[in-house]
């Protein structure tokens, strides 16, 4: 890893040590600092090593008023005493802890019956290191099916994915890595997110399939899922392509299911051959344990699957990654036995409430145009109002953050560059108390910010927060 721009090569940068972190005798224990950027050459107390990392953490930002992440930031202390307990057994020797991949095999099931695949009990699934790694696994399979399927003509001929230009950044890396053409749906007006018609003409024979996303990480809005398998639907009718969908329930697959129960977005639909969700979004598990399942046997193809003999037992595997904690896995199964479907409808519609009442109070000050109104994720975006000229949305989150909370301005993609906004993710520990003391202080700094000149932040790409 390349040193920070301004830090000293020679490892002469050292941390300060205060005396009283050292043991019996902290004089003759500490009489060295510890230098920052090479392994110093004697060890240290437990304790001290402790100390001194733990005060450089300080100077992070409060994890629970971090508005930007979709990421869980609380979990009860019990899930957290089960994560300690788990956190040395490696999820991929399945032979050595058969109860942890028993666990891990009975959430697949659950997600299975949750999102309605056909038959739930022969569910294909498995966990992953997050949302990221789980869609790589579903891109791989899009593409070795449809490579399979024109052995003939691949790889002479570049396949192609359909997405709107508001998916999350793993995507763009699959296309990347695995060396498939992105074919990106832009947006046009208010619409800030995947058109299905629009989706449908950029289809073609390369075409290994169509992301929807059921949750924008850009404003929290639900993509048309059948929609766009109508579309596709009317495609295969007049061209005989049949183009599979992939959904990216990142986040609104743990919400939809509970709060919008009629909302037909999963395994209902033929064309859905597969799903991925973060267990460590609102699936209310810290981070990162994601999940991946297909519809049937049939969706994911059997080369992708190895199995090994590894530690004694004969393994299935389908995972990027080897080894990896199952701390996570345990934590999710301990959330989904804790709350069950009436806890997660519960909790779900607590962030939803708390979401829709502060952006019904961020709209009251005047100020601000809503884009969303946390209806569907429990995440608003806004704006400012056309008429407001002295200040922008880089300068109210600057000043946000100045009281502790990370709320999030960015611009948005290509067709919509024009438009800078500001977006808060309500999750689970973000009570309606918080929301009312944010509140409070947007409320006290907009005479400030209407006082200004100008809008003061000068560099937009260095000032946003908003990285995934």
């Amino acid at each position: 890893m390349p040193f920070p721009e301004g830090t000293p090569r020679t490892g002469e940068s050292r941390l300060s040590v205060n005396p009283f972190y050292g043991p019996a005798n902290p004089l003759g224990d500490m009489a060295e600092a510890p230098p920052t950027h090479r392994l110093p050459d004697p060890p240290m107390a437990p304790a001290t090593a402790y100390q001194l990392v733990r005060d450089e953490l300080m100077l992070d930002g409060n994890a629970r008023l971090n508005l930007a992440t979709f990421v869980t930031t609380w979990m009860e202390p019990q899930a957290g005493v089960l994560m300690a307990e788990c956190r040395d057994k490696n999820m991929i020797d399945k032979d050595e802890y058969p109860r942890t991949a028993e666990l891990e095999r009975r959430c697949v099931a659950m997600l299975a019956d949750l999102w309605n695949a056909p038959d739930p009990s022969s569910a294909v699934g498995c966990s992953t290191t997050g949302s990221s790694e789980a869609c790589m696994l579903a891109g791989m399979a899009l593409k070795r099916r449809w490579a399979k399927r024109n052995a003939d003509r691949y790889p002479a001929a570049r396949p192609n994915l359909i997405m709107g230009v508001n998916v999350q950044v793993c995507w763009e890396k699959f296309c990347n890595f695995w060396e498939v053409e992105a074919r990106l749906v832009p947006m046009e007006g208010e619409r800030f997110h995947l058109d299905p018609q629009a989706a449908a003409e950029l289809c073609d024979e390369n075409t290994i399939g169509v992301v929807g996303i059921l949750g924008s990480t850009f404003d929290g809005s639900y993509e048309p899922i059948a929609d766009l398998c109508a579309a596709l639907d009317g495609l295969q009718e007049r061209t005989g392509l049949d183009v599979p969908v992939h959904v990216d329930g990142a986040s609104g697959a743990m919400v939809a299911p509970f709060l919008d129960e009629d909302l037909v977005w999963d395994f209902r639909l033929p064309r859905v051959a597969s799903i991925n969700t973060s267990g460590h979004k609102y699936g209310l598990v810290f981070p990162g344990v994601g999940w991946a399942l297909w519809r049937d046997a049939q969706a994911l193809p059997e080369e992708l699957v190895f199995r090994v003999n590894y530690l004694g037992g004969d393994m299935p595997t389908f995972a990027l990654n080897f080894s990896r904690p199952g701390a996570q896995v345990v934590a999710q199964y301990y959330t989904f036995l804790r709350l069950g479907r009436q806890g997660y409808r519960a909790v779900q519609q607590a962030a939803r409430d708390v979401a829709k009442e502060l952006a019904g109070r961020v709209e009251a000050f005047g100020d601000f145009r809503l884009l969303t109104r946390g209806e569907d994720l429990p995440v608003f975006a806004f704006t400012t109002a056309p008429d407001v000229k002295a200040y922008d949305v880089f300068d109210v989150s600057r000043r946000l953050r100045e009281s502790g909370w990370l709320v999030p301005a960015y611009t948005f993609p290509a067709n919509r560059e024009d438009l800078s906004v500001l977006r808060v993710v309500c999750r689970n520990g973000f009570s309606a108390d918080l929301a009312e003391l944010l509140s409070q202080d947007l409320e006290r700094l907009l005479p400030e910010l209407r006082k200004q000149p100008r809008p003061l932040t000068e560099d937009k790409g260095a000032a946003t927060s908003f990285h995934h």
